[in-house]
């Protein structure tokens, strides 16, 4: 009975009260437009949003070790959305993971960051969302197994993990710094993809940004464990996170893609201060790393291709399907990296190279943007292995992958799942003609 009681006391949150839906002229035009740069800071409508259906209306399945979890319906719909939440709940489910029903939230919602989101912010963000086109859509019940299935399990993973409390700047560093880190630390939740997780799903914090896992994709280390050929700067930073793509990194491919499509519409000030603290997490090069860098990047200037390097079968897949584009000299992000660059390549498993082959790379709709077609209905499994043997061969010094035929069959299987699910390439949260629109 003592246990029991003694559960009750550490899991039960009382429900706070509806309110009437407020209406959206009440919200602070200013207040509102912060909001949604902070809404796409923080990624919203990706997770938010089911491939074609409407923004904000939930219903993404988050695939998890211990099964599937479906994100919830963030319009202001009174029925089915957060329309009757008053703005305690909202900040109680950011800063405490807990609805307004008094239910605890699974932490794919990420409130292990969003507890260090100011008081302020959540303001923004409330105001934001309220002001959005209501749409009725019920949540879809998450597919978990006992007990796993009961909230009250996720009040005992908050005592192990969640550390409330918002972000406290560090006087030692300068004001950008601190901007950064706060973004990067809170709502930008980066380390949600680029960390590891242990056993109970929760970041290890003696690994922090040292890599980790999302939708079939690797989240790389953005510490100094970057498998990237050329170490990253403040300024190949800022330019990737505001472009989307760097002359000597690449193009955003995958969840990041996604990623980058939002920050694109929020202030370079924002984007400035992230590109300055994560340029200290992966901190300055040593000069065995400097100097290789450098002779990739003399290598790639000089337009000199390098030798072939592997096997027969994959080089004649690379001459015929991606040298005309990749040995061009065109500039990114119209012609493709020269793959030396590709820190995919360089990365520690082929997940991500056999994700790009199979699906290719998909324009932005009304935009200039880089494109490339997807390979999965010209090239076998068998294929893709040779290909993608071949150019880790070629284009990286890194010892040869294992198991890339297994790795190619599941990004096939995955790759069905995410066309059917993901959100559109467009970021409709960032576009007003296009954020209400199904």
């Amino acid at each position: 009975m003592a246990g029991a009681v003694a559960a009750f006391a550490i899991g039960w949150r009382p429900a706070i009260a509806v309110i009437d839906p407020p209406a959206p002229q009440s919200f602070d035009a200013a207040v509102v437009k912060r909001g949604r740069e902070l809404a796409a800071i923080g990624n919203c409508n990706d997770c938010h949003t089911v491939r074609g259906g409407r923004n904000f209306a939930g219903g993404l399945p988050v695939p998890t070790p211990f099964g599937t979890i479906y994100s919830s319906n963030i319009t202001p719909d009174a029925e089915t959305g957060i329309g009757r939440w008053p703005e305690a709940a909202f900040r109680r489910a950011m800063q405490s993971g807990v609805d307004r029903d008094g239910r605890h939230l699974y932490p794919t919602f990420p409130y292990d960051h969003f507890t260090n989101v100011t008081d302020e912010d959540d303001q923004a963000l409330y105001a934001f969302l309220m002001t959005r086109q209501p749409v009725h859509a019920p949540d879809r019940a998450n597919q978990l197994s006992f007990p796993l299935d009961q909230r009250l399990v996720i009040a005992g993973w908050k005592l192990l993990f969640l550390r409330r409390g918002t972000y406290q700047p560090d006087t030692a560093q300068s004001a950008e710094w601190n901007r950064g880190a706060y973004l990067v630390e809170g709502l930008a939740h980066c380390g949600s993809c680029h960390t590891p997780r242990n056993a109970l799903g929760a970041e290890r914090a003696t690994a922090q940004f040292a890599g980790g896992d999302v939708d079939n994709w690797h989240a790389y280390a953005i510490n100094a464990q970057s498998p990237a050929p050329v170490p990253w700067d403040a300024d190949a930073l800022f330019a990737y996170l505001r472009d989307g793509w760097h002359p000597d990194h690449g193009v955003a491919r995958g969840p990041m893609a996604q990623v980058v499509s939002n920050l694109s519409s929020v202030p370079p000030g924002d984007i400035r201060a992230i590109a300055t603290y994560m340029a200290g997490l992966f901190g300055a090069p040593t000069p065995d790393r400097k100097r290789r860098g450098e002779e990739v990047l003399a290598q790639v200037r000089s337009l000199s291709p390098q030798a072939p390097n592997g096997d027969a079968a994959g080089a004649a897949i690379y001459a015929a399907a991606c040298a005309t584009c990749h040995e061009t000299g065109r500039t990114l992000p119209y012609g493709g990296v020269n793959l030396a660059l590709s820190t995919a390549i360089a990365g520690p498993d082929p997940r991500n190279v056999a994700n790009i082959v199979l699906s290719g790379v998909r324009p932005v709709e009304g935009e200039r943007s880089p494109i490339m077609p997807g390979f999965a209905g010209s090239m076998n499994d068998g294929q893709v292995a040779a290909l993608l043997n071949y150019l880790r061969a070629r284009f990286s010094n890194q010892p040869a992958w294992t198991d890339v035929e297994k790795t190619v069959e599941e990004a096939r299987r995955t790759q069905i799942v995410f066309l059917q699910t993901s959100p559109g390439p467009h970021n409709a949260a960032a576009d007003p003609a296009q954020r209400d629109k199904p």
